[in-house]
């Protein structure tokens, strides 16, 4: 087919009824699209329309990407952005296929592409993405295969996107600091917030490759509990941890949060682990962490947040997050997790937002994924990497345009006589004073 691209946009345009905000390049190297010095959309093989075809919005577009048979020449975060406007903010049209059928140039626009992208049916999905699931949500078993399948990739791939200090959650940066730097003061300033000292339990629920545990160990003399359902995790945090010498401090369990029996401790961290527990166990979440607390104790509960819904029964989840990166992983808005957890019983002390540190921290990520790509592909698959690098671009556009958040809320366990054993000025731990 001579000049593709112009028959596509042409199509395309005809389909969405708005212009395209990216420039098209077809398979045949013909480009068309609006000038200037925009993103371009690289359609690499007429398999990527099937697949859009038979799955519209973001799921057909991410198959496609996954599979490598669609890529973006130029800034991906400013492609994102653009083409955000199909997948969040178009009206009622675009959510129903059957509505926006009955116009006659719709129709026509849709046999047009059919036509150009061949033989049906479409191919079959990319190997990384999750078979769906039947059953009921996070049953233990259910949660822990999730688990696997999102940290279970190999650990050397997640130290080539992390960096050496292997946190997998929001850094907490100054002017000029690096990536490890921040990630430093994050876990820092986690520790000030649970008024950790020598000798305290903590508890780190989802303690990933065991970077909280070691430094509340290591700085603050405390005794550590990780739990964690990654084999590749707790294998990784317990040889780091003999490394630095603390293995008479630190204990790594392979364990669901859930069979948590030996409190009481004085402290609980849960660091980027509470987006897995989902609204039907999220009261039990926070009942269960409740309980495994001293009175006086403290609860650091660090999670994504979404905006509130106009009507909260229409949430939804992301078809791409739930079928390549965070299989039955959900969002709730700050109200309703702080509501939760002072349903259960404690007290919410203090609610910090980190969204602007989440968008940072996703660039410093991708960017060392891209620095070191064809050591990325042969970690893992050149699929999982690509991913990675969407789900890591796409997420850091989400953040620094508002439409998720990030909040550390601290929580006490206020004992009846109603001392909470808080610093009467609440943000005094952002200058070190709270120890």
């Amino acid at each position: 087919m001579a000049d593709a691209a112009s028959r596509l946009t042409t199509l395309a345009e005809d389909l969405l009824g708005v212009p395209l905000p990216v420039r098209v390049r077809a398979w045949d190297g013909s480009e068309a699209g609006p000038p200037g010095d925009v993103p371009v959309l690289v359609i690499r093989s007429r398999r990527a329309l099937r697949r859009m075809l038979w799955k519209p919005g973001e799921m057909g577009l991410a198959r496609a990407w996954v599979a490598g048979e669609l890529d973006v020449d130029g800034d991906l975060y400013e492609a994102l952005d653009r083409l955000a406007g199909f997948l969040w903010e178009r009206g009622a049209d675009a959510k129903d296929p059957v509505h926006a059928l009955r116009d006659p140039r719709v129709r026509a626009a849709v046999r047009g592409l059919v036509k150009i992208a061949g033989p049906w049916p479409p191919p079959a999905p990319p190997a990384e993405e999750v078979r769906r699931r039947s059953g009921p949500l996070h049953t233990k078993r259910r949660d822990k295969e999730a688990i696997s399948h999102h940290y279970d990739v190999g650990n050397d791939f997640y130290e080539l996107v992390l960096g050496p200090s292997m946190v997998y959650s929001c850094a907490y940066w100054t002017d000029g600091g690096t990536l490890e730097e921040a990630q430093r003061d994050k876990l820092d300033l986690i520790c000030r917030k649970l008024g950790l000292k020598e000798g305290d339990r903590l508890l780190d629920v989802g303690c990933g490759w065991g970077s909280m545990a070691i430094h509340a160990a290591r700085e603050y003399g405390a005794r550590v509990v990780g739990v964690t359902l990654s084999t590749e995790q707790a294998a990784f945090a317990r040889k780091r941890i003999a490394e630095e010498g603390l293995t008479d401090r630190i204990e790594i369990r392979i364990q669901d949060y859930r069979d948590v029996r030996d409190g009481p401790y004085d402290a609980i961290s849960s660091i980027g682990m509470a987006e897995h527990v989902g609204a039907v166990r999220y009261r039990e979440y926070a009942d269960d962490l409740y309980a495994l607390l001293k009175p006086g104790g403290r609860l650091l509960n660090h999670q994504i947040s979404r905006r509130p819904e106009p009507d909260e029964t229409a949430y939804h989840v992301d078809e791409f997050i739930d079928a390549y990166v965070f299989p039955d992983g959900e969002l709730a808005p700050i109200g309703r997790t702080t509501a939760t957890l002072e349903e259960a019983g404690f007290e919410v002390r203090d609610i910090e937002a980190l969204r602007d540190h989440y968008a940072l921290t996703l660039r410093q990520w991708v960017a060392n994924l891209e620095a070191d790509w064809a050591r990325a592909q042969r970690l893992t698959s050149p699929g999982r990497a690509r991913v990675w690098r969407l789900y890591m671009a796409a997420s850091a556009v989400s953040f620094e345009r508002n439409r998720i958040g990030v909040n550390q809320v601290l929580a006490v366990k206020t004992p009846e006589s109603g001392a909470s054993g808080m610093p009467l000025r609440p943000r005094r731990w952002t200058g070190g004073g709270d120890r």
